[in-house]
């Protein structure tokens, strides 16, 4: 059978976001059954993985060490509910440092695709944010538009993707309907 993947975002999209960035493990709080999603896309045969801008390394708000103590929060509130996250792919910049995996550019996205061998065309990848939408573009996958996060925003500055994308109130309801495709 055909490994399935479906990417995410991470802020927003599975925890709750934070203007002051997150930095802590305690300061990972998981949206209401976004955890349950990744749990149902397991169950239905999606890999999940993450693809994230963490600009609050290259900011100092907090070091590699710390990054990996809130993913390994992540990866362990995901399991206490059957959920599996395959992988974890960040972009440790700012914006100003113009490199290729920070999205909107699909650096993260070819590295991924590069890494499994898999062909992005055929691959979700759900965001709450502009630069989500224009990443997956970029590197030629399916965009998704969750209105948690920025989600809500996102739509409202950009109403043209009221007709071209899929758009869904949170993870879990964009689980239910992409399994279901």
């Amino acid at each position: 059978m055909m490994k399935k993947y479906i990417l995410l975002d991470r802020d927003g999209v599975i925890n709750q976001d934070s203007d002051e960035f997150i930095k802590s493990p305690d300061e990972w709080l998981p949206l209401e059954k976004s955890l349950d999603a990744i749990a149902l896309l397991n169950q239905n045969g999606y890999k999940v993985v993450v693809i994230t801008n963490q600009s609050g390394l290259a900011r100092g708000y907090f070091n590699k060490k710390t990054l990996n103590s809130i993913h390994a929060k992540m990866r362990d509130e995901a399991a206490k509910v059957g959920g599996e996250i395959e992988a974890i792919y960040f972009c440790p910049h700012q914006a100003s440092d113009d490199c290729k995996c920070r999205k909107p550019k699909a650096g993260l996205l070819k590295q991924f695709a590069s890494d499994y061998d898999v062909d992005l065309a055929e691959i979700y990848f759900i965001g709450d944010s502009l630069r989500d939408i224009q990443a997956a573009q970029a590197g030629g996958a399916m965009p998704v538009l969750v209105k948690t996060g920025n989600g809500a925003k996102t739509l409202q500055e950009n109403p043209q993707f009221l007709t071209s994308l899929l758009i869904f109130e949170n993870l879990y309801d964009a689980a239910k309907s992409l399994i279901n495709r």
